[in-house]
Parts: structure tokens; C-alpha cells; sequence
């Protein structure tokens, strides 16, 4: 097969597969590869589309090729290709996650004044930084703006407020926002348990992790490692087991050892089926 056919065939698959293709669970690696054959393509006079830009983009991001990015933007506008909502998202978040806020509010704005709105990913990835920033207020007048847009919270958006409020140690915070996502009509998923379940952990009311986890254990979602990693961890650390075994004696650890093991327990169960 010729290098053409090749790239077109590669690049094909970047298309079908959009936002998230190999090169950005594969890393550097495919990414070089997908340059290459991005080259060849290029240069067998076939014009690359936004989408495919954005998949380099995305990758590139992920790796932390700032430079690579910006000239990728700047053969778009030579090329008259036109950034969409997925590249300013890419953009917006690549900052979020660094935590520079400033050029990522920059970005909102420029692509607010290409005539772009925002979308609830653009709205998710914002609460996100907010939150990782522990700026909770900041967070929450973000998703006020959703709503008076007309854009509901999904289940992404709602699980970092959750964690945000779970790492402040305000887990009442944490509890409103879990039950707001019943009544707004927003489906819990494993993670939304899992942060409460840390919380919880954190806060030693490790009572009111196990409720949950007997509440999902009932009703659903479907556990997974994390879950039981938690719990274990949860269980242990609360009460010093890895150091008080040596210093004072079992009994009085004999119920919380009882209930981890209970846990592991219940994982290999659920490992094995």
C-alpha cells in the first residue's frame, strides 16, 4: 500500500472516530505517525478538515506541545479552516488543566466573538477548572449561567462540583448537589458514588460511605475497583490498622477488619463472575 493510500486511510479513521481517536490514548508514539501521513497527505494536494485538525490538536494538548499547537492554529487561518466548538473546547481545557485560568476565559471570550456559544462540555470543563482551583463560588455562578442558558448540568458537570465540595470537607454541600441531580433529572453514574464514597472516607463517616455502597450494591451502577479500593482504604486508614496491629491488640480493630475484608471479599466475588 502507498503512503497516500495509507494516510488517507488513517486519517479516515481519525474522522469516524472524532473527539477522542488512538493518537490520544496511544500517545507521542502515533502522534508522530499521524504527522507523518498528515504531511504526505498535504502534500499529495488532498486538504485535511477541521475534524482532523482537531484530533492532532487534542493530542497535541494532551502531550503538552504548546509550540506544535500554535502552528497547527496558525495553518488553519492560513488555510481559511475555521476553529468549531471542539477546538476551543480542546483549547479552554488544555489551559483548565494547567490551571491558567486567565487564557482560558480569554478563550471563551475570542470564541464568543466568532459568534461560537458555549456548549455544556465548554460550561462542564470550566466548573472543572473552578473546582480544581477550590474556587467553589466561581464553580457554582458557572453553572447558574448554564442554566439561565438553557443548558442543564450533565453528569460530568455535577461530579466535580460534588468532589469540589467533598475536598473542602463540606460533604452537606456535597449531599445537596448528589440529591439536586435526582430532581433536575440527571442519572447518577459510578463516579458520582465514588466521590461521595471518598468523601465520606475523608470526613470519617464511613457509616454513611457504606450506606451507599449498599445503596448501589442494591439499585446500581455497576461497582467497580475504585469503589472497593475506597472502602478499604477508608476502613484501614480511619482506624491506624497498619500501625496499631503492632502497638494494641486486635479486638479493637476486629470490626473494621472484618468489614474490609468483607469488602475484598465481595471484589474477588465480583472479579471471578
Amino acid at each position: 500500500m502507498g503512503n497516500t493510500d495509507r494516510a488517507v486511510r488513517f486519517l479516515r479513521m481519525m474522522e469516524e472516530r472524532g473527539f477522542e481517536p488512538d493518537i490520544v490514548a496511544y500517545g507521542n508514539g502515533l502522534l508522530k505517525e499521524a504527522l507523518h501521513l498528515f504531511s504526505v497527505l498535504k502534500v499529495k494536494g488532498n486538504r485535511p478538515n477541521i475534524v482532523i485538525y482537531n484530533c492532532l490538536i487534542h493530542a497535541m494538548c494532551n502531550l503538552g506541545q504548546q509550540k506544535e499547537v500554535i502552528g497547527l492554529l496558525n495553518e488553519m487561518r492560513e488555510t481559511d479552516i475555521s476553529l468549531d466548538i471542539f477546538t476551543y473546547n480542546i483549547l479552554i481545557d488544555a489551559y483548565g488543566k494547567k490551571g491558567i485560568i486567565f487564557d482560558a476565559m480569554d478563550t471563551v471570550d475570542t470564541m464568543r466573538k466568532q459568534g461560537i456559544q458555549s456548549n455544556v462540555v465548554t460550561y462542564g470543563i470550566l466548573v472543572d477548572m473552578y473546582c480544581k482551583e477550590g474556587m467553589v463560588f466561581k464553580a457554582e455562578n458557572i453553572v447558574d449561567t448554564m442554566r439561565e442558558q438553557g443548558i442543564e448540568p450533565n453528569v460530568v458537570t455535577y461530579n466535580a462540583l460534588i468532589d469540589c465540595h467533598c475536598l473542602q470537607n463540606k460533604m452537606d454541600k456535597a449531599r445537596g448537589v448528589f440529591q439536586l441531580m435526582i430532581k433536575n433529572g440527571c442519572a447518577r453514574d459510578i463516579w458520582t458514588y465514588n466521590i461521595m464514597i471518598n468523601g465520606y472516607c475523608i470526613a470519617n463517616l464511613l457509616d454513611k460511605a457504606m450506606k451507599l455502597f449498599h445503596e448501589i450494591s442494591r439499585t446500581g451502577p455497576t461497582l467497580n475497583t475504585v469503589t472497593y479500593n475506597t472502602l478499604m482504604r477508608g476502613e484501614l486508614q480511619h482506624h491506624s490498622f497498619c500501625t496499631s496491629i503492632n502497638t494494641r491488640p486486635v479486638t479493637g480493630t476486629i470490626k473494621e477488619v472484618e468489614a474490609a475484608d468483607a469488602i475484598f471479599r465481595e471484589l474477588r466475588l465480583g472479579m471471578t463472575t
